[in-house]
């Protein structure tokens, strides 16, 4: 397959990739590079720091763990929502509006597609902004809790400055002792962000939707993602099993750029943006 990764003006890369996507429906695949512009370090990136992503066995199996987890969590979620979409989050729901894309499997939790204004929009990984009993299966808001975890933990946040905030609205703290953590307020079970961590399988509904969406497609656009895991990698596989073209936009290699037709290494926003205009979105 034809592929390239030379650096390109915006203009031209995004004409490369009219060339590759043609005329649609496009599926599209994003990752936490589509975010970087929005403030959101990605977790990969070439510039990124190591990370020890948590586990849902440590989630569920320790006590103390989940207590350092939700102090965390309750300082990058007040940093998290006030994010906003960026000009590549636009340009998707643009394309969308023009009939281009047909929607979007994002690998994010951050809710930006849909606050930019994209309608079909499959969240892989869950959303950020809710939560979900393990006990009841009760969904809440993460607003709500947040308003439960600062009645029982006063001034946490304002005590923590300059913190590093990562794509699942985690947020590094130094120490998180003291720090109270809210049961759920229906039958007292464990609370935890409705978001698929390590170790844990993707709804097998979201898979079926997000299967269905590529099979509906004639090309796949991956944007930001380096496709690491394989719960984003199998749709571009699917398409390619379908010899449907593959185009991906991201910043270093991905596990997937040998099933890539096209493949620009740069970041997505401007690229987005050329081909929303290049589209006439």
């Amino acid at each position: 397959m034809v592929q390239t990764t030379e650096a390109q003006s915006p203009i031209a890369a995004a004409e490369r990739l009219r060339e590759t996507l043609g005329d649609g429906p496009v599926a599209v695949v994003t990752g936490a590079g589509i975010s970087t512009d929005s403030g959101i370090p990605d977790y990969r990136g070439p510039d990124s720091p190591p990370r020890t992503p948590m586990t849902y066995q440590q989630f569920v199996g320790d006590a103390a763990f989940r207590r350092h987890y939700w102090a965390r969590n309750h300082v990058g979620w007040h940093y998290m929502r006030e994010t906003r979409p960026n000009g590549g989050h636009r340009a998707l729901a643009r394309l969308e509006a023009a009939g281009l894309v047909s929607g979007v499997v994002t690998q994010n939790v951050d809710t930006l597609h849909e606050s930019a204004g994209s309608r079909r929009v499959i969240d892989l990984h869950g959303r950020f902004d809710r939560v979900v009993c393990l006990s009841c299966g009760r969904t809440i808001s993460r607003a709500h809790l947040a308003e439960r975890l600062a009645a029982l933990n006063p001034r946490f946040s304002e005590s923590v400055a300059d913190v590093e905030v990562a794509p699942d609205a985690d947020a590094v703290l130094a120490s998180t002792e003291g720090f109270r953590v809210a049961d759920c307020e229906y039958c007292g079970g464990m609370l935890k962000p409705d978001i698929v961590y390590f170790g844990e399988n993707v709804p097998k509904e979201r898979v079926l939707d997000a299967y269905g969406l590529v099979d509906g497609a004639a090309s796949v656009l991956v944007a930001g993602s380096s496709l690491t895991v394989l719960s984003g990698r199998r749709f571009v596989k699917h398409a390619a099993q379908q010899d449907k073209p593959v185009a991906i936009v991201n910043r270093g290699p991905t596990r997937a750029d040998d099933l890539a037709a096209l493949k620009l290494d740069t970041g997505c926003t401007e690229v987005l943006e050329a081909l929303a205009e290049a589209y006439g979105a």
